[in-house]
């Protein structure tokens, strides 16, 4: 059994998800047997080629410009791939340019796809996918059907990286692309601005949700941010309710956060949230709902009201430091 890893890399640099798919298919590999393949598309990969050549048994290499960030031709050239060596399970990472080429692909593989994976493993030959559904309150397995080919793409910060080293060879495979089947062309990235405070460099966060209830709570948040020498973060819905500039947001759609001190307040704990702070060092979470999936991954939860709950914490740490 082989299992192929799509590496996904940007602007000449390896993505961090790229180790996570890695870490998982040799895991799988291992238990399974088989070998663990990767493919990597694009110009000037050669390098990227070789900073993971060891995590896997074989790398692919296809040097070709025109499939740079071009989801129309990556799913072009890993057809192809996938014909020649017919990997029993393909992976790729659930990500904005995962889920550009997966569905496509597998449309053309005429394969099954289950999406945004969170648990993967083999049962009697059959792969079992496990999903967070209803906000991240409820696990649920997929069982695919026997088939040739499985394919799934893996929720981005949900898989530990691990480091085992495989034999390193790698192939260099000539592109199938032709330029005048190619319709889509990539222009450039465009950079969000850079907010006043970086907080991913930030030891200590204090993060707020829907459960501040109105702006003018803020405050009581921003005293305790100040009193603790850290930094005020948030959740998408005080981005989207302007509350918050959009540089303070943590998750999927924000920033990828790994403070010593994570503090949530009022942040129900959507997996999107999750992602961004899952592997702080120390998470704890005040929240009024007992089931809220963000107690799920705190290290200590309280279950009470925020707005009780935060000035009285102000206060003891303000007392404890000496401060009036």
């Amino acid at each position: 059994m082989s299992v192929l890893i799509v590496a996904e890399h940007r602007k000449g640099e390896i993505r961090d998800v790229t180790f996570e798919l890695l870490s998982k298919g040799r895991e799988i590999v291992k238990a399974m047997g088989g070998d663990l393949y990767a493919v990597i598309l694009g110009k000037d990969v050669m390098k990227l080629a070789k900073s993971i050549a060891e995590f896997a048994d074989k790398i692919f290499v296809i040097e070709d410009e025109r499939v740079e960030n071009n989801a129309e031709a990556y799913v072009r050239v890993l057809k192809r791939l996938v014909e020649r060596i017919s990997p029993k399970l393909i992976i790729m990472a659930n990500s904005s340019f995962g889920l550009d080429i997966a569905p496509c692909l597998a449309m053309e593989l005429d394969i099954p796809l289950i999406t945004d994976c969170v648990g993967l493993k083999f049962s009697d030959d059959k792969l079992i996918a496990t999903k967070s559904i209803y906000g991240g309150k409820v696990l649920a397995d997929y069982l695919f059907d026997y088939g040739k080919t499985y394919f799934v793409t893996l929720r981005v910060g949900e898989f530990k990286v691990t480091y085992e080293k495989g034999r390193g060879e790698i192939e260099v495979l000539p592109s199938i692309v032709k330029e005048e089947v190619v319709n889509k062309r990539f222009i450039g990235f465009i950079e969000p601005e850079k907010g006043e405070v970086d907080i991913t460099a930030a030891d200590i966060i204090i993060s707020i949700g829907r459960g501040i209830k109105e702006k003018g709570n803020i405050k009581i948040t921003e005293e305790l941010a100040n009193t603790l020498g850290g930094v005020l973060a948030c959740s998408r819905p005080i981005v989207d309710y302007n509350w918050l500039p959009k540089d303070r947001q943590v998750g999927s759609s924000g920033k990828i956060v790994k403070p010593k001190l994570y503090l949530a307040l009022g942040i129900s704990g959507a997996f999107q949230h999750i992602i961004g702070m899952k592997d702080s060092s120390l998470i704890i979470a005040i929240n009024k709902d007992p089931m809220a999936p963000i107690f799920r991954v705190a290290h200590y939860g309280v279950v009470g009201d925020l707005l009780k709950i935060v000035p009285e914490l102000t206060r003891m740490i303000k007392e404890s430091k000496g401060i009036k």
